[in-house]
């Protein structure tokens, strides 16, 4: 298993950084090969071949994974590639319509992760159990740090993203608040593009549908806060103005 060797004998694996600029020719891939093995000429351009295909593949197809594992050796000199993974990034699907009908479900999804996949929702599932929603990717990081600094474990990664919808909005808290291990919920919006009161009663929307509630506290700043929040109070929501203090009460709720 590679990310146990990795783990375990961090010697044993040869990294090596590329500038796409100047790219990864197949020399370059020999050369590289020499370096940490004592492969002899003929196999290692085999096996340069190989490893200048995956560069390509990746460059090509956009990918943030391209994997052999094991690659094999045949009796008669060959190189097999035994099972192979690929990772396309979703955010360049639309440069590779060739993709569009094969389904956007990985093998390591969770069925969390695979359920939102298919709403096209930015989720990741985490350990532990306070649900986190917000909307871009670095918000999203900062509260899941903030909660962590006092105590709490993030049971997940969802980010609605720019100018989030009701629907939106709707979808993803429904989705965290189906996790089991989730005790409670903190939404953390900073309103931009993105209207606060719209926020809010997509996330009115989802506990008026949910058969599972759970506690939620919402920090909301920006466009349209004061409805917003206004909104939120009427529907009996926790609302703070800080992250800090949302994070904190969030392992209270």
């Amino acid at each position: 298993d590679i990310e146990e060797t990795a783990l375990a004998y961090p010697d044993r694996i040869s990294r090596h950084w590329i500038d796409p600029t100047p790219g990864f020719s197949e020399r370059a891939a020999e050369l590289m090969i020499v370096q940490f093995s004592n492969i002899n000429q003929d196999d290692a351009a085999k096996f340069a071949s190989i490893i200048h295909t995956l560069y390509r593949v990746a460059m090509d197809y956009d990918t943030e994974l391209v994997e052999v594992n094991p690659l094999v050796k045949t009796a008669s000199g060959e190189f097999i590639a035994c099972d192979a993974r690929i990772i396309v990034d979703d955010n360049a699907l639309f440069r590779h319509p060739e993709f569009q009908d094969r389904g956007s479900a990985r093998v390591d999804d969770t069925p969390l992760e695979a359920e939102a996949r298919r709403q096209k929702l930015a989720y990741v599932d985490l350990a532990g159990d306070i649900g986190i929603i917000g909307n871009g990717a670095g918000l999203v990081m900062a509260t899941l740090d903030l909660v962590s600094l006092f105590g709490g474990k993030p049971a997940n990664f969802l980010d609605v993203g720019g100018g989030g919808d009701v629907d939106i909005t709707k979808r993803g808290l429904l989705l965290v608040m189906s996790k089991l291990e989730v005790k409670a919920v903190l939404i953390n919006i900073l309103g931009g593009i993105t209207r606060c009161d719209i926020v809010a009663q997509g996330i009115i929307d989802a506990l008026n549908e949910s058969a599972m509630k759970k506690p939620i506290a919402v920090r909301m700043i920006g466009t349209n806060e004061e409805k917003g929040i206004q909104l939120l109070h009427q529907a009996g929501v926790h609302v703070y103005s800080d992250m800090e203090g949302a994070a904190e009460e969030v392992l209270k709720l």
